[in-house]
């Protein structure tokens, strides 16, 4: 896993074999970063990382700017890769949460300016988490949620995207 740019460009971390995470490529977040550049100022943007896996999203948010970072992640074994990663760049603002994100969504009082998700492309309830986000007012009035999934899911006639992007099998929607 590398950080692409920022304070923290070219950091490189291993990511164990035993992960079960698909952290995003280094070609679908490179262009992805580029596309909101348009979209969002990163420098002091409250951003949440949902899904959070090997915090790669997280830490190039951190990177360009964003604080805090929320990484909200269940399995036991990312928090404490995302914990050890966080630890070894001294990274401030970063805030680690092990916690189904289906609950956090529904519990925080937090709003965000840059919300990212990377659920498992195969989990039953993805098509739903579009308007859990919005029904919980997790997203400030001129934020960005970004839905990444595979290609079997179409959110084209969902009232809030604005953009959609496809990066080899990656695909990227934008809501506002």
């Amino acid at each position: 896993m590398r950080i692409i740019t920022g304070i923290y460009k070219g950091r490189h971390f291993d990511i164990p074999r035993t992960f079960k995470a698909r952290p995003t490529t280094d070609f679908a977040k490179e262009n992805l970063f580029n596309v909101l550049n348009g979209y969002i100022d990163f420098e002091g943007a409250s951003a949440l990382d949902l899904f959070s896996g090997t915090g790669s999203i997280s830490f190039e948010m951190l990177s360009r700017g964003c604080n805090p970072v929320v990484s909200v992640e269940m399995d036991a074994e990312h928090v404490q890769f995302i914990k050890n990663c966080t630890q070894k760049l001294k990274a401030e603002g970063h805030i680690i949460v092990r916690k189904d994100v289906f609950r956090f969504i529904k519990t925080t009082q937090r709003q965000f300016d840059l919300i990212f998700a990377d659920p498992p492309y195969q989990l039953e309830t993805l098509p739903t988490i579009p308007d859990l986000i919005f029904e919980h007012n997790l997203l400030r009035s001129n934020g960005i949620f970004i839905l990444e999934h595979g290609k079997s899911h179409d959110f084209s006639q969902h009232p809030n995207v604005i953009d959609h992007r496809v990066y080899g099998s990656v695909n990227f929607t934008l809501f506002k």
